[in-house]
């Protein structure tokens, strides 16, 4: 929110969990880019974004969101490209009427304060941004939880993403009775990438609760490490980052199939306000 002489306040729109911003008027814009273009790539140059900033974005949206906004398409005269899903066209249409909505009625408190309330507004914003709370783990999926299964010491949650992902989660007792954890609640779950490991053997056996198969989409090399994207049935995406050996040695690249590994102790759950 900005202001400028004479006490006209602009915004922008922003739809935010208390896990950072999940609409933006950036995240917005790649996604108009995207419905336009119908390439990643191109619609990052037109917002503009780098190529894996977009990507992440559109990640964290999907995940996030209770239906993919975004879709890779394959085939046709120019090989496939990105897409926008019905409902990721329908979600832009009503960011881009609530943000009208939201500037008009900027417009009109404006029109009705006084020179002597600039020191008001100011406060207000430092009381905004201390409200805002990010994250730095990377994989944040939204889910409603499905079981409960209470120990001695600790609460077992079954949280289901979708209807074909599910992730088990180990909290505490009194973590879950300040909760008030219930069968039906929506929580978001956060997984760092540190804590995430990688294998292509079906027949491994591993006692890790959470082991989501599904197909490597994007490999982001770095200069030690290499972040590898998995795309679970469902749309869901999970990151990890492995050593550029272990990428070798797995035998990692864009279509091949593999299951991402990590603890349900590894899991931190999220309550919504």
């Amino acid at each position: 929110m900005e202001q400028n002489l004479h006490q006209r306040l602009q915004g922008k729109l922003q739809v935010d969990t208390e896990f950072g911003t999940f609409l933006g008027d950036t995240r917005i814009r790649l996604l108009e880019a995207i419905a336009v273009h119908g390439s990643i790539s191109r619609a990052a140059k037109a917002v503009p974004l780098s190529y894996k900033a977009a990507w992440d974005a559109v990640d964290a949206m999907n995940n996030l969101a209770d239906q993919p906004l975004v879709i890779r398409s394959t085939g046709g005269r120019h090989g496939g490209g990105t897409a926008l899903t019905d409902y990721g066209r329908k979600l832009v249409a009503l960011y881009r009427a609530l943000e009208a909505e939201y500037q008009s009625a900027l417009d009109r408190l404006a029109a009705t304060m006084a020179d002597g309330q600039s020191g008001d507004l100011n406060h207000f914003r430092q009381v905004i941004k201390r409200l805002a709370v990010k994250t730095s783990a990377r994989n944040q999926f939204s889910g409603t939880i499905n079981a409960l299964r209470e120990g001695d010491v600790d609460f077992e949650v079954c949280v289901r993403l979708d209807g074909q992902t599910e992730l088990v989660a180990i909290i505490t007792r009194e973590s879950a009775e300040s909760f008030g954890l219930r069968i039906g609640m929506e929580v978001t779950a956060l997984v760092k990438t540190s804590s995430i490991l990688l294998h292509t053997d079906p027949d491994l056996k591993l006692s890790a609760r959470n082991q989501l198969w599904g197909e490597v989409t994007r490999i982001a090399d770095g200069a030690v490490n290499a972040e590898v994207i998995l795309t679970v049935p469902g749309g869901k995406t999970v990151c990890a980052v492995v050593t550029h050996a272990s990428v070798r040695r797995l035998g990692l690249a864009v279509g091949v199939r593999a299951c991402a590994v990590f603890k349900a102790s590894s899991v931190i759950l999220c309550q919504y306000a």
